[in-house]
C-alpha cells in the first residue's frame, strides 16, 4: 500500500535537493557588496519616516478591502462568459442577481463616502 507513495517521496527529495543546490549556488556565486545605500530601508520611493507600528487611517484598509472584493468578484465573469450558452436562463438570472448585489454594495459604499479621500 505504501508503494504508491514512493514516487511522491522521490519527487519531494529531488525537488528539495535541486532547491537547496540552487540556493547554495546563488549565495556562493552572487556578488556581496553591501553599502549604506543598499542596506537602508526603502518604502514607496521615499525614506521611512516613522516607526513601523504607527497607526494607519481606517480608510486605507477600507479601500484595500473594497478593491480586493470587487477585483475578485470580477473574476467570476470569465467562467460565466465562457459557459453562458450552456447555462441557460437560470445561469443568466443568477449572474444578474449577483451583479445587482455588487452594484447595491458599490452604491452603498459610494454614498457612505468610503471611496472619497480627503
Amino acid at each position: 500500500m505504501l508503494d504508491n507513495y514512493i514516487p511522491i517521496l522521490i519527487f519531494i527529495i529531488v525537488s528539495l535537493l535541486i532547491g537547496g543546490v540552487l540556493l547554495g549556488l546563488g549565495f556562493s556565486l552572487a556578488p556581496h557588496r553591501p553599502s549604506p545605500e543598499k542596506n537602508s530601508p526603502y518604502e514607496c520611493g521615499f525614506e521611512a519616516f516613522e516607526d513601523a507600528r504607527m497607526k494607519f487611517d481606517v480608510r486605507y484598509y477600507l479601500v484595500a478591502i473594497l478593491f480586493i472584493i470587487f477585483d475578485l468578484e470580477t473574476a467570476f465573469f470569465f467562467p460565466w462568459a465562457i459557459v453562458l450558452d450552456n447555462i441557460g436562463l437560470y445561469g443568466f438570472l443568477s449572474m444578474v442577481i449577483f451583479l445587482g448585489i455588487l452594484v447595491v454594495g458599490f452604491i452603498y459604499e459610494w454614498k457612505k463616502g468610503a471611496l472619497e479621500w480627503e
